[in-house]
């Protein structure tokens, strides 16, 4: 399973592992993305099965298929290089576009909605919380006085002129950008719902491997890992636990795995992307 399937370029992979019988579910809320996977995997149309759907429907969407277990799935977090490359999007503050910002049109809410509405307290808690900017509380304030913002450019000029830059590779709106990309399509949320139902929904052996690009994404990642590897044992005559239970998963890897020199000269996107896998016990 495929929650994440973007362009189908994970998905054609796993596929081409897979072969001759391997079967495939591909996921998507974005419908420009399914539009290009079903043409990236019309090869193998008799062994994929693509859904507009969130993974945080992954459990619904396996009994819909009829498939008790699977033996992988991976998530690969955040928005993509197809996302980020349609300047209409908003996901980029290097082109003018409206600020949208959503992974697909379900997304209740816009970037625009969240600078135009949220007060300068709640809009600084947020960059400072999903961006960890911190000018969050200058931004807040320069946002709030330059509202209406209805462009990505209007956004970071209101950004630059309370956070110049400093010299540093780090242009001063990335963070904000982040901020409000996350909080508009309620990420971290929604990984915290996906990975239970992401292990619940493998057979034994099989294996979760979740790619992530930014310190909120991974914590919440290595976190749960950690926790579904211990056992919780009782000691004698104390109760710690509710419920006591085996470990469910083992890390495959300990250390995140990431990006060699040569793959960051490739694909500079790759350079902050980390990569954690565990196997169901």
């Amino acid at each position: 399973m495929d929650g994440t399937l973007g362009a189908g370029g994970h998905a054609r992979g796993i596929l081409e592992a897979c072969a001759p019988d391997g079967q495939l579910l591909g996921l998507d809320v974005d419908p420009q993305a399914l539009a290009i996977a079903r043409k990236t995997l019309a090869p193998y149309e008799h062994r994929v099965h693509l859904a507009q759907a969130s993974y945080t429907s992954l459990s619904a969407q396996l009994r819909q298929l009829g498939w008790d277990a699977v033996d992988g799935i991976v998530l690969d977090l955040g928005a993509s290089s197809m996302q980020f490359d349609t300047p209409e999007r908003g996901f980029s503050f290097m082109q003018d576009a409206p600020l949208d910002m959503r992974f697909g049109p379900h997304v209740p809410q816009t970037a625009a909605d969240l600078v135009n509405k949220l007060t300068e307290r709640e809009l600084a808690d947020l960059i400072y919380q999903y961006g960890e900017e911190r000018d969050s509380r200058k931004i807040a304030r320069a946002i709030v006085k330059a509202r209406p913002l209805h462009t990505t450019r209007e956004l970071v000029a209101a950004i630059e002129s309370a956070s110049p830059r400093r010299g540093d590779r780090v242009h001063p709106a990335t963070r904000t950008f982040q901020a409000l990309r996350i909080a508009v399509n309620e990420e971290l949320s929604s990984i915290e719902v996906v990975l239970p139902q992401a292990v619940a929904g493998l057979r034994s052996g099989g294996r979760l491997a979740v790619i992530s690009f930014h310190s909120l994404e991974d914590r919440i990642v290595k976190e749960f890992f950690r926790e579904q590897g211990r056992a919780l044992k009782n000691p004698p005559y104390e109760r710690l636990y509710e419920v006591e239970r085996d470990a469910v998963v083992k890390e495959v890897n300990r250390k995140p795995i990431t990006p060699s020199e040569e793959e960051i000269r490739n694909n500079p996107r790759a350079r902050s992307a980390k990569l954690r896998i565990i196997e169901k016990l």
